[in-house]
């Protein structure tokens, strides 16, 4: 029994970091992106942490586009104006906010070259990614599955 009681102690802090570990980067990975509308799978987004915490995601691949294989975000403005859409960073800053969720960052919609307010919340499970953007009081949600 002592024995026991002893190794449940010892393996505890390493069950902790490890449920820490997780919960930091919960959202790192490969994501496939759901349309809200039609409910396809648009493109591939690769998220990635950097060293100060924050999240950001890219484009890898596109699956399904209304403007052909190879995109170009021409509704952009500034460095991002006609350049392809794959490779594009289009998800940054986001910091995390409380057990597998984060906020405070810009999502860009390469579609219509608009940014929002960024939020994401992994699902329990952490196979799907609620991703939203915000202008004021009007938002736009998707669900991402992951790759």
């Amino acid at each position: 029994m002592r024995k026991t009681f002893k190794t449940l102690l010892l393996a505890l802090p390493l069950m902790l970091a490890a449920l820490s570990a997780s919960a930091a980067d919960g959202a790192v990975g490969r994501w496939k992106t759901i349309d809200d509308k039609t409910g396809k799978v648009k493109s591939i987004v690769e998220i990635t942490q950097a060293a100060n915490g924050t999240l950001t995601g890219k484009v890898v691949d596109i699956l399904h586009s209304d403007k052909g294989p190879n995109p170009v975000c021409d509704g952009c403005e500034g460095a991002n104006k006609n350049k392809p859409v794959k490779g594009m960073t289009i998800l940054w800053n986001l910091k995390a906010d409380g057990a597998n969720a984060w906020s405070g960052g810009t999502i860009l919609d390469p579609g219509n070259g608009k940014t929002y307010k960024s939020k994401a919340k992994l699902q329990t499970g952490g196979a799907k990614l609620d991703v939203s953007g915000c202008v004021a009081f009007i938002c736009r949600a998707q669900t991402w599955v992951r790759e």
